[in-house]
């Protein structure tokens, strides 16, 4: 019998943090960053679909030379939720590549129409990357079936539910044991969980439980430091940081307490400016300024 998963391969490309505008800056910080981004290429012999599109349209424009330098031919790009930051360089990429179709779940687009409201896109996305962002934002087809063909693979998207937003998705590669988990993971950066109450953070770790129990041997995150190992201890690794949180949240009255207690467990992890964005909109008080 043929190896059918010698014929399907996969890369990770990761565009670094970018920086913001100053504001309310993390304690002890000197700066604001967004967390580096990672999209996926998926390849067969002959084709390939990209997961994610990232955020800015120099970040869309460095993704697609990296994809042509790859010399496949790309025939898809899956989008696995609806923030911003893994889907407004779609149509960038699109009209690098014309002949590709985008897609996402149903539940996934409407989040993203959501998320990208002429008063949202110019109160929250603007002030941080002003003159980067495209002018007109380009949304993917519906994924009905919930499959995409890759040369005879099945790349199938999981409903996930909350992780850090609603109606998030993954991409699974049986065959090969891939699982593009979108923002579900995230890889040795600070989790971003100011959209996540108590319940929203039951809720994120049962998407981890899924992704689990589809024993994958490789799982991307969808923010994650360059070069790390994509493996499936990421699964146990970010739930662990969801509980550290969550038992943190209920035991601190400001975000600075909790902020410095998840940080005292998590120090190594990039981007604490997520993590002070999620103590925040945890723990909103007057004392969190002193």
């Amino acid at each position: 019998m043929a190896d059918r998963s010698a014929s399907v391969s996969w890369e990770v490309y990761v565009a670094p943090p970018e920086l913001m505008p100053g504001g309310d800056l993390a304690p002890g910080e000197t700066e604001r960053s967004w967390s580096p981004i990672s999209a996926t290429l998926i390849s067969g012999e002959r084709d390939a679909v990209l997961v994610d599109a990232l955020l800015t349209v120099g970040q869309a424009d460095d993704l697609a030379n990296w994809v042509t330098a790859h010399g496949m031919n790309l025939t898809a790009v899956y989008i696995t939720h609806g923030h911003g930051d893994h889907w407004f360089g779609l149509g960038s990429l699109l009209d690098r590549f014309p002949n590709v179709r985008a897609f996402a779940l149903p539940a996934v687009i409407e989040q993203m129409r959501r998320g990208s409201t002429p008063e949202f896109f110019e109160s929250f996305w603007r002030p941080r990357f002003d003159g980067k962002l495209p002018s007109e934002l380009v949304f993917p087809e519906p994924l009905e079936d919930r499959t995409i063909e890759l040369e005879g693979h099945e790349l199938i998207a999981v409903e996930l539910g909350h992780t850090d937003t609603d109606q998030t998705s993954a991409l699974h590669v049986p065959d090969v044991g891939l699982v593009v988990a979108g923002d579900a993971a995230y890889n040795d950066v600070h989790l971003y969980l100011a959209e996540s109450d108590p319940q929203g953070r039951r809720d994120w770790i049962a998407a981890l439980d899924t992704i689990e129990s589809l024993h994958p041997e490789t799982v991307i995150a969808g923010h994650q430091r360059a070069g790390r190992h994509d493996g499936p201890e990421i699964i146990e690794e970010t739930r662990r940081y969801i509980r550290d949180f969550d038992r943190i949240a209920a035991t601190t009255s400001t975000a600075r307490d909790l902020y410095h207690q998840v940080i005292a467990l998590h120090p190594d992890r990039i981007n604490p400016d997520a993590l002070w964005i999620s103590a925040q909109a945890v723990k909103p008080s007057p004392s969190d300024g002193q």
